[in-house]
């Protein structure tokens, strides 16, 4: 059976690192061949490291999409998020695909066209997988979806995490860390006024922001007016920024949505404690006060990133039960065998 994922980014972020993982799960399986489609760009040389066979196109519209699929003639079409699933309902012909949401998307919560155009997209996709309880139960018209819709959170293989991580020989200093894009999603501009607060706390602070984004450059001029030039560095895109995550003793996320952060599920495999907004996702993956912390008040984010940088004995704890509840929450079996169900299972018989 070949597989051709589909994707509407050019960049490599947490959908499609959750794409490459899917893509290795089955790596040692003979009768299944994957194939990564998305438009050209940053996203090649994150594929080529992870020996991710590539069909690239411009931008993805209809027309470039049939012609893949008339060139790779796959069995299946497995669409990540909204566009590339309305794209894929209107280019697949009789090719089945599957539609992966991985995040809570704007203006699903509503009647709006972006809603309309993905109702769509679950009638015509044989099954749509959800990354949290949350993105499915905002969904306006989810009812239309109900009897083929399935929640499927994210897993990691923590292992290879840190292998990866120790495949990186240099040391950090950094003791606070934020991954991920710097859009609005994200709330990168929250991020900085947090880390402010921090750095009241303990002048000297060191914090790495990895990831770039819309907002890169205000978020940039932010840290400067508020005189952090010294105190944050903006590293960019890393392509394996996991070893910066090891070595730090806390990360900072204060995200207006998410579903299940692929770094978040990275940072508690490798033992650091993450210190986020309750949104979403978070709430499944941080135990507060016992892997790390949630709070929606800013002074608090930075107290509690104060206490794990500065309190040697808690950030042990917390590093110890982040490992402990990594290993329960990331079963790669089940999560394998939920997709070959739908890949092979009696639902394209």
């Amino acid at each position: 059976m070949k597989i051709l994922h589909v994707l509407a980014s050019n960049r490599f972020s947490g959908a499609e690192n959750v794409v490459c993982q899917i893509i290795n799960m089955f790596r040692d399986d003979k009768d299944v061949t994957m194939v990564y489609c998305s438009p050209d760009g940053q996203i090649r040389e994150a594929l080529a490291e992870r020996g991710v066979e590539y069909a690239p196109i411009d931008k993805l519209s209809v027309k470039e999409l049939h012609r893949v699929i008339k060139e790779e003639k796959p069995d299946l079409i497995h669409a990540h998020d909204m566009r590339a699933s309305f794209i894929s309902a209107l280019a697949a012909g009789k090719t089945p695909f599957v539609s992966h949401i991985h995040g809570n998307f704007s203006g699903l919560n509503k009647l709006t066209p972006k809603a309309i155009a993905f109702a769509f997209a679950a009638f015509k996709a044989r099954q749509v997988f959800w990354v949290s309880q949350s993105s499915y139960d905002k969904y306006v018209l989810k009812k239309l979806a109900e009897k083929k819709s399935t929640v499927l959170y994210n897993v990691i293989d923590a292992d290879a995490i840190s292998d990866k991580a120790f495949s990186d020989s240099n040391n950090y200093d950094y003791e606070v860390v934020f991954l991920g894009r710097l859009v609005w999603e994200k709330n990168p501009e929250r991020l900085i006024r947090v880390i402010k607060l921090l750095a009241e706390k303990k002048p000297d602070v060191r914090v790495a922001i990895v990831g770039t984004g819309d907002l890169d450059e205000a978020t940039k001029s932010l840290a400067h007016e508020l005189n952090l030039d010294s105190n944050i560095d903006f590293l960019g895109f890393r392509s394996n920024p996991l070893k910066i995550l090891h070595d730090s003793k806390v990360m900072i996320m204060t995200s207006i949505r998410e579903g299940t952060p692929i770094c978040a599920l990275e940072a508690i495999a490798l033992g650091v404690p993450i210190v986020s907004t309750p949104t979403d996702g978070m709430k499944d993956i941080i135990i507060h006060g016992k892997t790390g912390f949630l709070s929606d008040e800013d002074n608090e984010l930075a107290t509690y990133m104060y206490q794990v940088i500065t309190d040697v004995d808690l950030y042990k704890s917390l590093s110890e039960n982040a490992v402990s509840e990594s290993q329960r929450i990331n079963d790669l079996n089940e999560y394998k065998e939920k997709l070959k169900n739908v890949y092979a299972g009696e639902l394209f018989k």
